[in-house]
């Protein structure tokens, strides 16, 4: 690449000592250079592959590499500012810039930017379109989303057997899991193409102090059924069993981490990344929850290539735009209904429900039926705060059926006379 530019230099300097009959040249030279300028482009992030870049990230960035802006990736986000990750070294940026009324456009670990290449301060002047997004409702009341990782191919849910296993936070964490590939948080315009999304896996840490293996069978048993297709990884940090596998399945790409405080996170972290780089502490005894040891969101490089995202114990999933992560991650559920006599089955007594039907042969927890009812009401309630026409739906419905009510009432009653 250096010599390409030299000659580029050269050939612009021959140019203006020529006539205008070198015309041809002096246009050649241009093209020549512009021709270095886009494989600069491609090239010089190399260092970055190790964090994700691919061809289609250099795509996305060309046009601001036209205008001197440096890619990189955001690694931590604080207090306005961010760490970005660039070919030359990692830059502290301020995010003035980029800092929307819209939760769902505010800088996000993991995110792709175009940065400065120089100045104190550095700015990060855009983000770049996301890939997936794992995001879930705040504690306020404001019905508003909160973006807690972004451009992520693997979405580890760690669950600790220090405590009893709840099947409920595990379907709520895949819902949200599996929507992780559409919404406004992918800041695209359009629609995005259609994509596999980020892949869910449950990991069930601290697996140590499961001391009969035939126990630790049953209890990967328990959440296989509340997860149906996602892989379900029991592994301890203490003693190293499982690492080697999950570390298979997070090679290449970049994993979130996400649990409640205590679920062993940071440990994990820890242990994959072979160094203590993630401080921890202990869990309480009486009722096995952290004491929130993470306080913000770090990409960190693994050894093998890609990176991990550590985030900090998460006391409230909320739903949050998550009706295609629903319908996939009670898939058998929704299969059922599919066979239900009636199209607007409720699941409840009606004739030929095969919900009930397999409720009643044992083939689906009910359990699961009401977690499923309850997260879909959930999903709903929030989506109908910013949304009129699904609030008009949704009273639409109730009219509906306290008509249909009224109606099975009269009927148990009979004619009156």
């Amino acid at each position: 690449m250096i010599h390409a530019s030299r000659h580029t230099s050269s050939a612009l300097s021959k140019s203006s000592e020529v006539s205008a009959s070198s015309a041809p040249t002096a246009s050649f030279a241009s093209e020549a250079q512009n021709a270095s300028q886009v494989r600069l482009t491609t090239e010089a992030p190399h260092a970055l592959v190790a964090y994700g870049w691919d061809d289609g990230w250099a795509a996305e960035f060309a046009p601001y590499a036209a205008q001197g802006l440096l890619p990189g990736r955001v690694l931590r986000v604080d207090r306005g500012q961010c760490d970005v990750v660039t070919a030359d070294g990692t830059v502290r940026a301020d995010t003035e810039f980029v800092v929307p009324r819209d939760p769902m456009r505010i800088v996000c670990t993991g995110d792709w930017v175009a940065v400065d290449a120089a100045g104190d301060p550095r700015y990060v002047r855009t983000l770049l379109p996301r890939r997936t997004a794992f995001v879930r409702s705040t504690s306020s009341q404001r019905s508003e989303g909160q973006v807690l990782a972004t451009n992520i191919d693997q979405i580890v849910i760690c669950v600790s057997l220090a405590v009893e296993l709840d099947p409920g936070r595990i379907e709520r964490f895949l819902a949200l899991a599996m929507s992780s590939s559409g919404g406004d948080a992918l800041l695209h315009e359009a629609a995005p193409a259609a994509a596999g999304g980020a892949q869910p896996l449950v990991v069930l840490t601290k697996a140590d102090l499961v001391g009969d293996p035939a126990t630790l069978a049953h209890l990967v048993a328990d959440v296989e059924s509340a997860a149906p297709g996602v892989q379900v990884l029991a592994v301890s940090a203490e003693t190293g069993d499982g690492l080697e596998v999950l570390a298979a399945v997070l090679a290449g790409g970049t994993s979130v981490l996400l649990g409640q405080s205590g679920a062993g996170k940071s440990t994990l972290a820890n242990a994959l990344l072979g160094e203590q780089v993630q401080g921890v502490q202990a869990a309480r005894d009486r009722d096995g929850k952290g004491r929130h040891t993470t306080t913000t969101r770090n990409l960190l490089p693994l050894p093998w290539g890609g990176g991990l995202i550590d985030t900090p114990g998460l006391r409230g999933v909320g739903m949050w735009d998550a009706e295609s992560g629903l319908t996939r991650a009670f898939s058998d559920v929704e299969t059922l209904a599919g066979e239900c006599r009636f199209h607007d089955c409720a699941h409840e007594a009606e004739p030929g429900c095969a919900v009930q039907e397999a409720i009643d042969n044992g083939e689906l927890p009910e359990r699961r039926l009401a977690s499923y009812r309850k997260l879909l009401r959930e999903n709903q309630r929030i989506a109908a705060k910013t949304d009129a026409r699904m609030r008009a739906e949704i009273r639409r419905g109730w009219k509906q059926q306290q008509a249909l009510g009224r109606h099975m009432m009269e009927r148990k009653r009979g004619p009156r006379g």
